[in-house]
């Protein structure tokens, strides 16, 4: 387990340190255009650009200026927004416990819901029961989050108007805020999650061993707990550990939308601006969490199934 642990985290990092130059080549050289301009504006003179490159150190070379910003990184220091005139650091972190907070909750409900929903219809396969989740679930997972968005204000706020229809916490932490994001969430992310664990759950009843552990005469509550549930939980842990990743840069739509100050958001706001310190700080972190999710999830499969072994 050590030895798979080193391996993974090592790959990890390798991961994130191409990427890393790949999307400094892409964001912060002349390859996307000239920075001084992006950030002066075309009407700058030549001058005045001269005199910006000098400044921020782009007159030395590509690989020193690479060197030194992913140091800078390491260290926590992010640069300067060019939009919000201040520390990186200090407009990413909250913004990212912001998403962290709507993406808790959002798990806080999709995880047990499609659980529990996938895992009887699988045992259940071609009952009302699993009929009845397919549909719901092709449906849920075919209507985009825009749209949802928009049908759940028509409903919610303008209709019955229950809840506020903006997330932008004006005035402090509200929970009431929340309802709306976290609600177009799950309904998006329900359906995909609890059919792949329904699949995974219908072939693990269909296997050799769970019929032959059935004919012994082992009862049919021992029979799914201990053996049949552990196997199907393979598939729907990973499904689950990327939408982290989604939750954290995939969520655009429902932040704008609701005027959330969240980490999608942010994203957004930054590539409108061309605000490139900014968004090499944001893109950095959802390639760290992409790949460290994926790290969890090699790792958990060791736990769910000792036979598994990643070379």
């Amino acid at each position: 387990m050590l030895t798979l642990i080193l391996r993974r985290v090592g790959f990890m990092l390798f991961t994130m340190l191409v990427v890393s130059l790949v999307l400094f080549l892409l964001l912060d050289t002349e390859l996307a255009g000239d920075p001084a301009t992006r950030v002066l504006g075309q009407f700058a003179s030549e001058h005045q650009k001269e005199l910006w490159r000098e400044e921020h150190g782009y007159n030395r070379p590509v690989m020193v200026r690479y060197f030194d910003w992913v140091g800078s990184f390491v260290t926590g220091d992010l640069g300067i927004s060019n939009r919000y005139r201040a520390p990186v650091a200090e407009v990413l972190w909250p913004r990212l416990w912001n998403t962290a907070i709507l993406g808790f909750w959002t798990f806080a409900l999709i995880i047990p819901i499609s659980l529990v929903f996938g895992i009887l219809s699988g045992m259940r396969e071609g009952s009302v029961l699993d009929r009845s989740l397919s549909v719901t679930g092709i449906l849920t997972t075919s209507v985009p989050e825009f749209a949802s968005a928009v049908f759940f204000s028509s409903v919610f706020v303008f209709g019955l108007q229950w809840l506020p229809g903006t997330s932008g916490m004006t005035d402090g932490f509200d929970p009431v805020q929340l309802i709306l994001p976290v609600m177009v969430l799950v309904v998006y992310d329900f359906g995909y999650v609890a059919r792949m664990t329904r699949a995974s759950m219908a072939e693990v009843m269909t296997a050799q061993y769970i019929r032959t552990a059935v004919l012994k005469g082992l009862a049919y509550k021992t029979v799914i707990l201990r053996h049949a549930l552990r196997n199907a939980l393979i598939a729907p842990f990973t499904v689950i550990m990327l939408q982290i990743n989604w939750l954290l840069s995939g969520v655009i739509v429902v932040e704008f939308y609701f005027a959330y100050k969240g980490f999608g958001a942010l994203l957004l706001e930054a590539s409108l601006n061309n605000d490139v310190a900014l968004l090499e700080a944001c893109a950095m972190i959802a390639v760290a969490v992409a790949v460290g999710t994926q790290t969890l999830a090699d790792i958990g499969y060791t736990i769910l199934n000792p036979r598994i072994r990643f070379s």
